[in-house]
């Protein structure tokens, strides 16, 4: 059987997950793409080969040195799971100029470095795909950029932050504080020690510029996209939205207005009736809107080693087996 050769930058929680997802679900994996699919170099700049994980990984994987993987001519797909803009993009851009193409879930390299990432996949004829930047396992982008294709789309709205929506779920549910909620969502992994990114906005920022790039072909980059977080949301505001028969979310919105785009980020009061107002906790959800389709909401586990290794694999088997019938 063909052999599809992979290698990895990043093992830590979303590089677990996907590497689990290869092998608890291999024999189905290695079924549909008509190869077998191998992670044989893992890129760890802390040298920490030894550690204890939760997989089946051999000292003998591991590198220090990402030459070892752009270099490696038997390598065939580069997996990009370091997080941030540099050297994420970079190590992208070096990989597709090697000839590999390549995975991603990193939503703010893709999104700041949108343009560059997506001709160099063009000039050098490679693969570029990124479902695990938004949304984690919700398969929202190949969606829209397959089957709903036919569609004019006239709204995108999302929420696109686990964070974010644990803690207005959290407050508007239980009447707590937004410091307590953010406290105690930190002790259970749903955020970061510096949740600043998340709470801002930004992270919804990034996700938003692939959704419009995806949806309507207009790239804004994040940093112009008007963006508000949720650290100024007070329980009296959450009070009165119920008492309102609403519920304040924080929303990515794009729509076409005339021959316009518009498009934020920032709380809202949605309806209850809204489908988005039902969706709680760590959960996110996607609203589309098309001319043919009509209403469609795609809804899931938005973040997690696991939902988002599923998308991350599943990219790769998308590759796979456009490589397994080319050799």
């Amino acid at each position: 059987m063909k052999q599809i050769n992979v290698g990895l930058l990043g093992l830590g929680n979303i590089g677990t997950g996907s590497y689990k997802t290869l092998e608890m679900n291999r024999e189905k994996i290695v079924a549909v793409a008509g190869a077998d699919i191998r992670i044989v170099k893992i890129l760890e700049r802390e040298k920490n080969f030894d550690k204890e994980r939760d997989i089946d990984v051999t000292r003998e994987q591991f590198t220090a040195d990402p030459d070892e993987i752009f270099n490696d001519p038997e390598i065939d797909i580069v997996i990009e799971l370091l997080g941030g803009i540099e050297p994420a993009s970079t190590f992208m851009l070096n990989a597709m100029n090697h000839g590999k193409s390549v995975v991603t879930a990193n939503k703010a390299a893709v999104a700041a470095s949108w343009t560059a990432l997506n001709e160099a996949a063009k000039r050098n004829n490679v693969m570029f795909r990124f479902e695990a930047a938004v949304g984690g396992g919700i398969p929202i982008l190949n969606a829209l950029t397959t089957v709903l294709q036919a569609n004019e789309y006239e709204e995108v709205l999302g929420i696109l932050n686990g964070t974010t929506n644990y803690i207005l779920t959290q407050m508007t549910d239980y009447g707590l504080d937004y410091d307590e909620v953010l406290k105690i969502a930190q002790e259970k992994g749903f955020a970061e020690a510096d949740p600043t990114a998340d709470v801002e906005g930004i992270d919804v920022a990034n996700k938003l510029s692939i959704l419009m790039a995806l949806a309507f072909n207009k790239y804004v980059a994040p940093t112009d996209i008007p963006t508000e977080g949720i650290t100024k949301i007070t329980k009296k505001q959450l009070d009165v939205a119920k008492a309102n028969g609403c519920k304040v979310k924080l929303i990515a919105t794009a729509r076409k207005v005339g021959d316009k785009i518009e498009y934020s980020v920032g709380p809202q009061e949605l309806p209850v009736s809204h489908p988005l107002a039902g969706v709680s906790n760590e959960f996110n959800a996607v609203f589309v809107k098309g001319n043919a389709v009509d209403d469609l909401m795609f809804y899931g586990k938005g973040e997690g080693p696991l939902p988002t290794g599923s998308a991350v694999m599943g990219d790769v088997l998308e590759i796979a087996k456009v490589i397994a019938a080319q050799k």
